[in-house]
């Protein structure tokens, strides 16, 4: 099994500096990477420039800037030509398929913030202190730098990356052949409604309110983006109170991330401990924050109707805010770690269809759905809440899964 581990590291001043220019010369090189392909199919022969041809050039690279491309591990090069390789591919990729382009950009300096080390050994070193207590990764061009490491890692590290986030900086090892920790059965199975007024809510009727971390600090944030608005957008060097500025917008918004972040993973480990099989709605979050189309006016061209935009912008928002697709990506891992099984169901008609499982007819209609909260089936009467009868029509539906697959 695979799995990822990030710590915070403690750089010193010269470290942290170090790392800072690390970050920097890679980014000019995938720039510089980019810039030779843009030129070579712009140019009349079409040349195309791919990895292999790059990654040949390094060597020389070097050779020519030792001061900056020289100082870094030649292997965290090739990966960042990588980085780029994929960025074409995956250009060319939404091209046949007929999607939005998408083709890469430039990176600047604040746009580009991991760099990563393929092999452990070979530009860097996990734990490269094993006699000393104190944990350190060992990084060439800035030495042995200390890791809080908060647990410990299982399996074998394969890659190392080095990540700034605003002013901090964390290592994230990529393990493989990670042994898994199977919990003990509880032979019990359930089945999970998300939503935005309560995040979620099981077939046994339990509700987890929504602790909706961006409308909290939705105020503060305002404020501080205010005060960045009030510097120019395009200065050619900023001011120390607008680096000031624009820390502050995003200390909060990594504030903001990291409360949810720790949010999801407590409920995934809840039901992870709870239950064997956990069924839950198959979402399609970019789909559902999708911005309604224009609607044009028919008696005055070039004039466009209400489509409900604004509306749809707060239920947005407050789909975002909940990271529902977030939440099931944590809680599949700890699911495969646990032993547990996860099963995605169709979504359609789950809080429409009265539950036989409370004694319901089963009858599905869109009159059943009363408002956000009330489920009255107009065939049986029954009254639920209507997060209930989805989370238990999600539960039936798991179940016919479950039993398809034995």
């Amino acid at each position: 099994m695979k799995r990822a581990y990030k710590f915070l590291l403690r750089p010193t001043v010269r470290q942290e500096r170090a790392l800072a220019e690390m970050v920097r010369d890679h980014c000019s090189l995938y720039n510089g990477a980019l810039q030779e392909r843009r030129d070579a199919f712009r140019h009349s022969s079409r040349t195309s420039v791919r990895y292999g041809d790059q990654s040949a050039q390094l060597k020389e690279i070097r050779a020519f800037d030792p001061e900056r491309q020289g100082r870094w591990s030649f292997s965290s090069q090739q990966a960042t030509l990588r980085r780029l390789d994929r960025a074409f591919q995956a250009f060319f990729r939404r091209v046949r398929a007929g999607g939005a382009p998408g083709y890469p950009r430039f990176k600047g300096v604040g746009h580009f913030d991991t760099v990563t080390f393929p092999r452990d050994g070979d530009g860097c070193r996990w734990d490269s202190t094993p006699h000393d207590a104190q944990t350190r990764v060992r990084l060439q061009g800035v030495g042995h730098v200390r890791v809080h490491r908060h647990r410990s890692v299982r399996g074998r590290v394969k890659t190392v990356s080095v990540k700034r986030e605003g002013r901090r900086w964390y290592v994230v090892l990529a393990c493989d052949e990670v042994p898994a920790e199977p919990l003990p059965p509880t032979g019990s199975r359930v089945g999970v409604d998300l939503g935005t007024v309560h995040f979620l809510t099981d077939s046994s009727g339990h509700h987890v309110e929504n602790p909706r971390f961006l409308q909290v600090s939705a105020g503060e944030l305002a404020a501080a983006q205010r005060h960045l608005a009030t510097f120019p957008k395009r200065a050619r060097r900023r001011t120390k109170k607008h680096r000031a500025a624009a820390r502050k917008v995003a200390k909060l918004h990594a504030k903001i991330r990291r409360r949810r972040l720790d949010h999801h993973h407590k409920q995934a480990l809840a039901l992870v401990r709870k239950h064997d099989v956990i069924g839950h709605e198959r979402l399609n979050t970019a789909g559902m924050t999708r911005a309604p189309a224009p609607r044009p006016n028919p008696e005055r061209p070039g004039a466009f109707v209400a489509n409900g935009a604004a509306a749809k912008a707060g239920l947005n928002r407050s789909i975002l805010d909940a990271g529902w697709g977030q939440f099931l990506r944590v809680l599949a891992d700890k699911a495969e770690s646990a032993g547990r099984r996860v099963i995605p169901v169709d979504a359609r008609n789950t809080s429409r269809t009265c539950p036989p499982a409370i004694g319901g007819c089963g009858h599905v209609a869109k009159e059943n759905r009363v408002t956000q909260a009330t489920f009255t089936c107009v065939n049986c009467g029954l009254v639920a809440h209507a997060d209930h009868v989805g989370a238990l029509n999600v539960q039936h539906r798991a179940g016919l899964v479950l039993c398809a697959g034995a």
